[in-house]
């Protein structure tokens, strides 16, 4: 793994090794961040590959102000939103709210699942059950280790919703989590 700027430096001379290493070190990166938030198996890879065109045609304008895994995933991000936004336009944000109130309704019963599939399992179908908003300020968060600000960045949601979704997201899912550890079901 090189360090950041000699690898920006060397894709801006047009090193096209350098930008092969760049997209082996953050291809796991922008993937993560594109599945959650698309679904479709075909549309996840021709995104994740436009992700990586838009990083190398724009790779002149980074500015280090932020870490490269930052900015990557910034545009993964914005990337994803664009496709969603462009292709599912019925969906509204009524849709969001309801998934709320119904994530207290799981129908699931904990004990099936648990028979079926090990915790974690569980675990990832609760967080793919969050809203969007919920789930990218999560995973973000306790996944992919970015901080509040570099959160921010990435989104452009102020930190103050961040910490507020971040908060939200923790709840729902430790009421779930409650309810699963103890064999019981949601009402």
């Amino acid at each position: 793994m090189q360090d950041e700027k000699k690898l920006v430096s060397l894709i801006k001379k047009g090193d096209m090794l350098a930008f092969k290493e760049l997209v082996k070190q953050y291809e796991k990166l922008v993937l993560y961040m594109v599945v959650k938030l698309i679904d479709d198996k075909e549309d996840i890879e021709d995104i994740c590959q436009e992700v990586f065109i838009k990083v190398y045609r724009s790779i002149g304008k980074f500015k280090y102000e932020s870490k490269l895994s930052t900015w990557i995933a910034q545009i993964a991000y914005r990337t994803a939103i664009n496709h969603k936004k462009k292709f599912f336009r019925h969906t509204d944000k009524h849709q969001d709210l309801q998934s709320i109130e119904n994530l207290k309704g799981v129908e699931n019963n904990p004990e099936n699942v648990y028979a079926k599939k090990e915790t974690h399992v569980y675990v990832h179908e609760l967080i793919k059950k969050l809203p969007e908003q919920y789930r990218i300020v999560l995973t973000l968060y306790h996944i992919n280790e970015f901080s509040y600000q570099e959160i921010e960045e990435i989104t452009k949601m102020p930190e103050g919703t961040v910490k507020n979704y971040l908060f939200r997201a923790r709840k729902l899912l430790k009421e779930q989590l409650e309810v699963y550890l103890k064999g019981e079901t949601v009402n």
